[in-house]
């Protein structure tokens, strides 16, 4: 009897025990539960599971940018000098499991809520990566490298015009160590409530969206990009050989009123300084574009460098003629103090330097840049004065630690006749000494026109 009952209160408490192990969520259903550990990971807290592939981690930054500029000519429209956040991201990132993994990203910068990355990827096949979501194209090195490592405070002109960046899409990625293959399919843009009432107009009021294989397919783009890393053997160097091209049509997200239209504009300097000097305006009877690249760069101990030209073929409605525009960028980087550059062979970009001092270290970078939105051609569709600009960049990248980052930018931007943003800004001095916005009557006494200036800009960087 003894015996009996000795089993029968094992059983009862092996029983009590496994219920109180058994969890539920808040829908009433049972979950599997599994042990995490946090820690810091290079500053950046960490949480995941020492049995499964479970891992969950916060990736935030702030950017706070001061610019000052001066030396523009009388004539130029003032340029206010100021402070602003350029960014203040937060994103949250998860591997689920052993193959899926999901992520989060928003920029609240300045007060304004915009959408960035929203990932789901999967990668249980060896060498491949398939994602969905809304995410950078892999279009442009420079594009596509993150904010917190650029050389420069802002990206090359020419890719701010002419790159593309976040659209919603489809996108699958082979790479192995000497070749790296993307192609991906996408839409409009999703970022912030302007977009999307675009996209929801577009629909509803004129039932425009993606139209493929006919006589005027809008509503897509599909972009494609090729790697070669013939360096892939060393350990302190890198070289990095690509060329992309995208085809692109009249994106959802574009306003009602310039459906069917084209434009390309960029800032010369920093996001403190609002004109767009260089801007095509919006060009009638769009119908497609051709955006190619080509780019080399590589790295060899504390050196970096990296060049890369665009082009851009319009073309419009009725007509086999089109709009060419295009521009390049040549930039290098140096770490004194011994630090060594990185090289993301998955990402095919480059990534957070590693310092070579305990107090951190100090990078000198250069970069020329050179961006062309005019077409004067005889057999352009049409000749289209949009401005072009060359700028002068030096910088210092101070590397205080893992997780934060000062940057000292002088530019000297030169614009041409031409850039004189839609019309709105002026360009010269006409015959009787008045500023004018028309390139055509400008009458330097130098023979010259353009706005021409020089900046001097700070960032301030945390991540976290």
């Amino acid at each position: 009897m003894r015996k009996l009952l000795l089993i029968f209160a094992t059983l009862t408490l092996a029983a009590t025990v496994a219920s109180a192990q058994v969890k539920y969520n808040q829908y009433g259903v049972a979950v599997e539960s599994d042990v995490l550990d946090a820690e810091s990971q290079d500053g950046f807290l960490v949480i995941e599971s020492p049995n499964s592939g479970y891992k969950i981690w916060f990736d935030n930054r702030a950017q706070v940018d001061v610019a000052g500029f001066f030396g523009a000519p009388e004539y130029a429209d003032p340029i206010a000098s100021g402070a602003g956040i350029r960014r203040a991201r937060f994103a949250i990132k998860a591997q689920v499991d052993k193959n899926w993994y999901g992520e989060f990203d928003m920029d609240l910068a300045n007060g304004l809520v915009e959408l960035k990355d929203a990932i789901v990827r999967y990668t249980g096949i060896p060498n491949l990566e398939i994602q969905a979501g809304n995410f950078k194209e892999n279009f442009s090195i420079q594009r596509n490298s993150s904010s917190r490592y650029l050389l420069m405070i802002e990206r090359p002109m020419v890719c701010s015009a002419l790159a593309p960046s976040r659209h919603l899409g489809f996108n699958v990625k082979y790479d192995n160590p000497w070749l790296w293959i993307s192609t991906g399919i996408f839409g409009q843009e999703v970022a912030g409530s302007e977009e999307w009432t675009n996209v929801a107009d577009n629909n509803k009021d004129f039932g425009r969206g993606i139209k493929m294989f006919t006589d005027q397919p809008t509503g897509f783009s599909v972009t494609n990009k090729i790697i070669f890393r013939p360096l892939f053997k060393f350990d302190n160097a890198s070289l990095h050989i690509g060329a992309a091209h995208s085809f692109r049509t009249a994106l959802g997200s574009m306003a009602t009123g310039e459906w069917g239209t084209y434009r390309a504009s960029a800032r010369n300097s920093t996001s403190i300084n609002r004109k767009k000097y260089i801007d095509t305006n919006n060009l009638k009877d769009y119908t497609f574009n051709h955006l190619w690249t080509v780019e080399i760069a590589g790295h060899w101990g504390g050196l970096r460098y990296e060049a890369a030209y665009i082009g851009d073929n319009v073309h419009f409605k009725d007509t086999d003629l089109c709009n060419n525009f295009g521009g390049w960028y040549v930039q290098a980087g140096y770490l004194l103090f011994g630090g060594k550059q990185r090289y993301d062979s998955k990402g095919a970009k480059y990534t957070r330097a590693i310092r070579g001092q305990k107090w951190g270290d100090v990078e000198l970078c250069a970069r020329y840049e050179y961006c062309d939105l005019n077409d004067t051609r005889e057999n352009a569709k049409d000749k289209v004065f949009g401005g072009s600009a060359e700028a002068y960049t030096v910088g210092l990248n101070y590397w205080v630690t893992n997780n934060v980052r000062m940057q000292l930018n002088y530019q000297y931007n030169n614009n041409d006749r031409y850039a004189n943003g839609k019309n709105k800004l002026n360009v010269g001095l006409d015959s009787a000494g008045n500023p004018t916005k028309d390139y055509a009557k400008v009458v330097a006494p130098d023979g010259k026109a353009g706005v021409d200036y020089h900046m001097i800009a700070l960032r301030f960087e945390v991540d976290f």
